[in-house]
C-alpha cells in the first residue's frame, strides 16, 4: 500500500546540479528512515544517502561533500540535492522508505551526466 514516487532526474552537465524528490504517504513519512540508492548499468545497487526520522544523515563516501539529503515532513517529501556531478554518478536513483521489517521502494528516476 505504500507508494513512493521519485522525480527530478534528467540530463545534467558535468559539475552541474540536480535535485531529486521522493513523495511518500503522509501517514508514515515522519516515522520512516528515508534513503536514496542508485544503480548504474551492470553495477550493483548502492546506498547513496539516508536520513532518519530525527534527521540524522549518512552518506556514501563517493558522494559525501557533494550530495545532501533532506526531508520536509510538512510536504511528506525527501530530497537529494546533487552538486558537482561526476561521470560516475549517472544511474537510476531509487527512493527507499525503511522502518524495522518494512522496506519500500520507488520505481527509480534516471540521472545522466553528459556534456
Amino acid at each position: 500500500q505504500v507508494q513512493l514516487v521519485e522525480s527530478g532526474g534528467g540530463l545534467v552537465q558535468p559539475g552541474g546540479s540536480l535535485r531529486l524528490s521522493c513523495a511518500a504517504p503522509g501517514s508514515i513519512f515522519s516515522w520512516y528512515t528515508m534513503g536514496w540508492y542508485r544503480q548504474a548499468p551492470g553495477k550493483q545497487r548502492e546506498l547513496v544517502a539516508i536520513i532518519t526520522s530525527s534527521s540524522s544523515t549518512n552518506y556514501a563516501d563517493s558522494v559525501k561533500g557533494r550530495f545532501t539529503i533532506s526531508r520536509d515532513n510538512a510536504k511528506n517529501t525527501v530530497y537529494l540535492q546533487m552538486n558537482s556531478l561526476k561521470p560516475e554518478d549517472p544511474a537510476v536513483y531509487y527512493c527507499n522508505a525503511h522502518k524495522f521489517a518494512l522496506d519500500y521502494w520507488g520505481q527509480g528516476t534516471q540521472v545522466t551526466v553528459s556534456s
